[in-house]
């Protein structure tokens, strides 16, 4: 069983790139397990929603 540690690893990853069958298929039997982890997920995700939105802003902004 995937540990909360690994599983919030893998959460991360998945905003950068995609996962392979096997990390994918463990993480969703551990999210299906753990509200805590799937709580987390769910922040993972707004704040990468969040980031896309507002990061490509500041980045078309010259810097002073």
């Amino acid at each position: 069983m995937m540990m909360c540690k690994e599983a919030t690893r893998l959460m991360s990853l998945r905003q950068d790139r995609s996962l392979s069958f096997q990390e994918k298929f463990s993480l969703r039997l551990h999210l299906a397990m753990c509200s805590a982890c799937r709580e987390c997920d769910r922040q993972f995700t707004l704040l990468h929603g969040v980031d896309r939105h507002f990061g490509t802003e500041d980045d078309d902004e010259p810097s002073a």
